[in-house]
């Protein structure tokens, strides 16, 4: 089976003074189950390579004219793509407790539901558990969850419609 590529030119903003790593996330996010990205930039973007390996994806890299480079980020079978998680998470969450607040925020538009999720897990005590039901993978929200000491897990449906989210309050329950 072919891999389907989504085509992300980068090479504008950065010619611009640009950052366009918001831009790959955005792209990144909008990615289909089993959908790549085809990432077009000025020069050989390694420091993305390891960013793109956590969240499941291989890469080939290949300069194209000019000195520009060209990179496909595929999706590997079973790996992050499919199921992402903060460090640590993905063999821990089997044990978590059950969630104690389901959240379906799919019919919010960025960043209400990450505002929302962030909310809540305020009011929450160590070792509780939120569900949350977006319609897009919070990119933005993960390392936030993480800097905040919190765990998270999560994937696409079966549909790849709906992105869940379970997040593990950090600390340990008293």
């Amino acid at each position: 089976m072919t891999t389907p590529y989504r085509e992300l030119d980068v090479r504008p903003i950065l010619r611009n003074g640009g950052e366009p790593f918001h831009a790959i996330m955005e792209a990144v996010q909008s990615l289909k189950p089993g959908e790549g990205l085809r990432l077009v930039a000025t020069f050989k973007p390694e420091p993305l390579f390891r960013v793109m390996g956590k969240r499941g994806y291989a890469h080939e890299a290949s300069e194209i004219e000019g000195g520009d480079w060209q990179v496909l980020f595929t999706p590997e079978a079973g790996g992050a793509a499919d199921f992402a998680a903060s460090s640590g998470a993905a063999e821990a969450a089997a044990v978590w407790a059950e969630p104690i607040f389901h959240l379906d925020l799919t019919d919010l538009d960025p960043p209400e539901p990450m505002a929302k999720i962030l909310s809540r897990i305020e009011l929450m005590e160590p070792g509780e558990v939120l569900f949350a039901l977006l319609s897009r993978e919070p990119v933005f929200l993960m390392p936030e969850l993480e800097k905040r000491g919190h765990q998270w897990v999560g994937n696409y449906d079966e549909t790849g419609e709906a992105y869940r989210m379970l997040v593990r309050i950090g600390g340990v329950a008293e």
